[in-house]
C-alpha cells in the first residue's frame, strides 16, 4: 500500500499537495478495520462516507493547485454486522475514486498528462495570471476535452464534473456533487460508479415506467443546455416529502434554474419543476449553496461572481466586489417566479446551515428565517489556492456596526474592538512547521499565507426575510458568536424546520484570517443552541447588521462550566485535527441533540519535520457523543488516511437496503489504443 506521500520532495511543491492535503493513490474493497470504545447499534448496518478532491493526475508537484481542485474520492465506513453475532459490529474501510468522464481519461492518458485536464481555479482566480494565460488553461482543456472525442480514445468527456463535492441520498440513489455538473449515481457500500443523473433516471439504471413517462430531463434542449445541468453541491432533501431542490447555475441569463424532484413513491408527483428560470438574478456567480424550507427557497445572489466575461472587464474569472449588495431571492418552493429579492451589505456565503419558515394561525408563512456562515471577503477562495488574498476593492465605515456583546451597552468609544482579533495570537499559516537550522526562512515559502485583513470574519449568522410586507425587508440579520463557525451539520430530521441545535466546525485561531488559511485544520467542534441565542439577539432592539450575540473567544468557550451554555465545544487533542462531521441520531432518542457526530480525525505528529506524511500514515473514524459534546464513544483506526476533505454523509441501512437496481456500474478500460499526440503542457 503506497501514498503519494512517498513522491520525491521538490522544492516548490504546492501545500495543498503534500502533509494530509496530498492526495492517495490507493482505493481499497471494503477492508477490516480495529476499533477501540463501543459503537453504538444505532450504526449497525449503515455507512458513513466522505466526499473530497484527489487529483489523480499529480506528477507536478508544483502546479497551480486548489482544495478545491481534484477528482472525486469517496472515503466511507460500513459498519457491518457480524456473520456470526448479529449484535456485533465489523467495520470495514472503503475508498474509490468517482468514476467521472474526466477521472477516466485521465487515468487513460496519465502517462502523458503532467497536470490535470480541467484548469485549477487557481489559475483563474490568481492576480498574476495574465489574460493570456487564463485563455491558454481554458483552450488546453476544451482542446483535450475534444481530443477525447477522436478515434482511438476509449472515454470522451461529456461532462466535466469532477463529482468532488457532497454525497447525498435521494429516492434509492447516492448521488455524488459537483457545480460543474449533474449528479452522478454510485453504488452503496463497495462506493461503485453507476452514472450520471439526469433528473429522471441515471446511466446504468434499467428504464422503468415511471422513467419512461418522463421526457425532460436537466437542461432541457437548445445550444446551452448543457450549461443548465450543472447542479448546486448541496441539493436538498427534505425529510418530510422526499422531495430534492436543486439549482443550476449558469453563465447566461436568466443565471440560475430551478428543480424539484419528487420520491418516487410520493403521492404528490405534481411537484416535479425541472430547469425552470428563476428571475432577476444579477449574473453568472459562485453560488455554492442556498437555503430550503418547508415551503420556500432561498437563491444567495451574492456579489462573488464566476463568469469568462470578467475577462473583458480586465478581472478575474472569479471576482468579489463588497461594494456590491447581496441578494437574497425568496420564493415558494412550487413557483420561482413569484421570487421577492432582498438587499444587504455584499459578502460571501459557501454554506447554509439551516432553513424555516415562521407561519401565523392559518399555518400561513409570514417569514423565512435562515442560519448561514457569513464571510466578509472572498478570502477563502485565495487561500485555499495558496493565493495572497486580494485587497477589498472598498471597505464601508464599520463604526456604526461595530461587533457588540448582547449584554455590552453602547457608549461613544470608537476605539471598542472585536474580541475575536483582540485575543488572538494566532500568526502561523496552515501547515506551519518549526524549521530546522537548515532550513533556514526558505522553508517558509511554501507556506499558504495568511489574509492581513483585520475586519474579515466568518460566523454564524441569522437572516430573517419578511415575505408578507409591502416592501420585502430584512428584519434581522446578526451573527450569533464571534467565534469562526464553518461547515455546519444538524440532525437531519430537524432541516428544514426550527431546529435548537447546529453543530460546525472552528479553530483555535480566533481571527478569520486564521480560520481561513486553516480550512481544514480543524482542532474545534462547536455545538450552538440556537433557540437560546436567538432569544437573546431579538430581544436586543439594537442588533444588527455586524453586532455578534455572543463575543466570547474559543477559550472561554472551552473553559465555561455551566451546564446551560448555548455554546460548547469539544476540542481536539493536541496534534490532532478533524474534518466535519454528521450527525446521527440515537434509537429512541430523548432530544433533538441525543445522538452521535461521526468525523474522519487526523495525527500530525504523523508528518516528518518537512511536512510530509510519514510511511504508513493513517487516519481514524471518531465518533463523538452529541449531547455531551465530551465523550468520544469510539474510535476506529482506518488501514491508510484520508486526506482533509469536502461533505460526507451517512446512509442507514435501510438506504443501503432501499437502493434502486441497476443493469451494471462503470469501469475502467482494460486496455487503450494511444493517442498519437504527447499531451504534455505544451499543449
Amino acid at each position: 500500500m503506497s501514498t503519494v506521500c512517498g513522491k520525491q520532495k521538490q522544492d516548490s511543491e504546492h501545500p495543498y499537495l503534500s502533509g494530509n492535503f496530498a492526495p492517495i493513490d490507493t482505493t481499497l474493497r471494503p477492508t477490516p478495520c480495529t476499533y477501540t470504545g463501543l459503537i453504538p447499534s444505532e450504526l449497525i448496518g449503515g455507512e458513513y462516507i466522505r466526499n473530497g478532491s484527489n487529483p489523480v493526475t499529480n506528477s507536478d508537484l508544483g502546479r497551480d493547485a486548489h482544495w478545491f481542485d481534484g477528482d472525486g474520492m469517496l472515503a466511507g465506513v460500513l459498519f457491518q454486522r457480524s456473520t456470526s453475532d448479529a449484535s456485533h459490529v465489523v467495520p470495514l474501510f472503503v475508498n474509490q475514486y468517482i468514476l467521472t468522464d474526466v477521472y477516466m481519461s485521465a487515468v487513460e492518458n496519465a502517462d502523458r498528462l503532467s497536470t490535470p485536464i480541467l484548469p485549477s481555479i487557481t489559475s483563474l482566480v490568481s492576480p498574476f495570471s495574465s489574460l493570456a494565460y487564463i485563455i491558454f488553461r481554458i483552450l488546453r482543456s476544451v482542446f483535450l476535452v475534444l481530443l477525447s472525442h477522436l478515434p482511438g480514445s476509449q472515454q470522451a468527456i461529456k461532462r466535466i464534473s469532477v463529482a468532488n463535492t457532497a454525497i447525498l441520498f435521494h429516492d434509492g440513489r447516492a448521488l455524488a456533487t459537483c457545480e460543474s455538473g449533474p449528479p452522478i449515481r454510485v453504488q452503496l457500500p463497495e462506493l461503485e460508479t453507476v452514472g450520471w443523473y439526469d433528473g429522471i433516471k441515471a446511466e446504468g439504471e434499467p428504464d422503468t415506467l415511471e422513467t419512461s413517462e418522463l421526457s425532460e430531463a436537466f437542461g432541457g434542449r437548445g445550444l446551452l443546455s448543457f450549461m443548465k445541468e450543472w447542479t448546486t453541491g448541496h441539493p436538498k432533501v427534505d425529510p418530510r416529502t422526499g422531495e430534492m431542490v436543486l439549482f443550476h447555475c449558469t453563465f447566461a441569463a436568466p443565471y440560475v434554474h430551478y428543480s424539484v424532484i419528487p420520491a418516487e413513491a410520493s403521492v404528490a408527483k405534481d411537484t416535479r419543476i425541472l430547469s425552470a428560470p428563476v428571475p432577476g438574478c444579477s449574473g453568472g456567480k459562485m453560488m455554492h449553496d442556498f437555503g430550503v424550507s418547508l415551503s420556500h427557497t432561498v437563491i444567495l445572489d451574492l456579489p462573488l461572481t464566476l463568469t469568462p466575461l470578467n475577462l473583458l472587464k480586465n478581472e478575474p474569472v472569479v471576482f468579489f466586489d463588497p461594494t456590491k449588495p447581496s441578494r437574497f431571492g425568496v420564493f415558494p418552493r412550487q413557483s420561482p417566479s413569484s421570487v421577492q429579492w432582498f438587499e444587504t451589505e455584499g459578502c460571501c456565503i459557501f454554506h447554509t446551515a439551516n432553513t424555516w419558515d415562521e407561519t401565523d394561525e392559518t399555518g400561513s408563512a409570514t417569514a423565512v428565517s435562515m442560519l448561514a456562515c457569513r464571510l466578509t471577503s472572498a478570502s477563502l477562495v485565495f487561500s485555499a489556492g495558496n493565493l495572497i488574498p486580494s485587497q477589498p476593492v472598498h471597505r464601508k465605515d464599520k463604526t456604526k456596526a461595530r461587533p457588540m456583546s448582547f449584554f455590552a451597552k453602547y457608549d461613544e468609544d470608537q476605539d471598542i474592538g472585536d474580541v475575536e482579533k483582540e485575543l488572538s495570537d494566532e500568526k502561523l499559516p496552515l501547515l506551519y512547521h518549526k524549521p530546522t537550522s537548515s532550513e533556514g526562512s526558505s522553508a517558509q515559502s511554501h507556506l499558504p499565507p495568511i489574509s492581513k485583513d483585520d475586519e474579515e470574519q466568518c460566523r454564524l449568522y441569522y437572516y430573517r426575510f419578511s415575505i408578507n410586507s409591502p416592501e420585502p425587508s430584512i428584519t434581522h440579520q446578526f451573527a450569533l458568536a464571534a467565534i469562526p463557525f464553518e461547515f455546519p451539520t444538524l440532525n437531519p430530521g430537524m432541516e428544514m424546520s426550527n431546529a435548537r441545535y447546529i453543530y460546525g466546525c472552528s479553530t483555535s485561531s480566533e481571527t478569520f484570517g486564521a480560520a481561513l488559511g486553516k480550512a481544514t485544520k480543524i482542532d474545534i467542534l462547536i455545538k450552538a443552541d440556537v433557540h437560546t441565542l436567538l432569544q437573546r439577539g431579538q430581544t436586543n432592539a439594537h442588533l444588527g447588521l455586524g453586532h455578534v450575540v455572543d463575543n466570547r473567544n474559543i477559550a472561554q468557550i472551552l473553559a465555561s462550566t455551566d451546564p446551560l451554555d448555548p455554546i460548547r465545544a469539544f476540542q481536539m487533542p493536541v496534534n490532532w485535527y478533524a474534518q466535519e462531521a454528521r450527525f446521527v441520531s440515537r434509537k429512541n432518542a430523548a432530544s433533538e441533540d441525543d445522538g452521535y457526530l461521526l468525523f474522519y480525525a487526523f495525527d500530525e505528529s504523523q508528518l516528518d519535520e518537512d511536512g510530509h506524511c510519514k510511511e504508513h500514515a493513517f487516519s481514524e473514524l471518531w465518533i463523538l457523543d452529541a449531547r455531551s459534546m465530551a465523550d468520544v464513544v469510539a474510535r476506529v483506526r482506518l488501514p491508510q488516511r484520508v486526506p482533509y476533505g469536502l461533505h460526507g454523509n451517512w446512509f442507514s441501512e435501510a438506504q443501503i437496503r432501499s437502493q434502486r437496481p441497476v443493469e451494471g456500474t462503470r469501469q475502467m478500460p482494460v486496455s487503450r489504443k494511444p493517442i498519437a499526440v504527447k499531451l504534455s503542457e505544451s499543449i
